[in-house]
């Protein structure tokens, strides 16, 4: 195998012009050798056989009673309370393959505020539940309404762009 030796470019930030550029780089098939990469129909062929489905745990898997709730001392008062999180995950119900997603919890409490380490051991349990988004906000939302009785409440899932599209579901109740 011949050794090619490459100089090193290094990377420039022009935030001025707004552009950057970028080293130059070996195409792989220079870099593996053309004889050692697979060709685009080979890649195709490979590709449509990648048909595996992952195991996904059933909707009955979310725990909904870990969820605890405690005493509010302030009833009546119009105090907001906004919980989010960036790390919620449950998988796609068709593929098994992982969704991750923001979760925002957003609720003015009545006499009960939700108590948040339960939350976060409750949405846990969401971890490879084959579950779609819509669904899953509605969950969380009839959880939560059910654990601590709030005035009003929203909870809003906003997952990664997955396919090219990006999906925010907003589910909300008022007494």
């Amino acid at each position: 195998m011949e050794t090619i030796t490459v100089p090193l470019v290094q990377r420039h930030w022009y935030s001025a012009i707004g552009t950057m550029a970028y080293p130059t780089r070996l195409s792989k098939a220079l870099f593996y050798g053309a004889k050692d990469m697979p060709s685009i129909e080979e890649l195709k062929e490979q590709y449509q056989e990648l048909n595996d489905t992952f195991d996904t745990a059933p909707e009955e898997s979310i725990k909904s009673d870990l969820l605890m709730a405690f005493e509010y001392e302030y009833p009546g008062s119009s105090t907001e309370v906004l919980i989010d999180t960036d790390e919620f995950t449950a998988v796609c119900p068709w593929t098994g393959l992982p969704d991750f997603g923001t979760l925002k919890v957003r609720y003015l409490p009545n006499t009960l505020c939700i108590e948040l380490k339960s939350l976060k051991y409750y949405l846990l349990s969401f971890t490879g539940v084959g579950i779609v988004q819509e669904h899953a906000a509605n969950i969380i939302l009839n959880d939560l309404k059910n654990i601590c009785d709030p005035i009003s409440l929203s909870v809003e899932l906003d997952y990664k762009t997955r396919g090219g599209l990006h999906t925010t579901v907003i589910a909300t109740y008022e007494k």
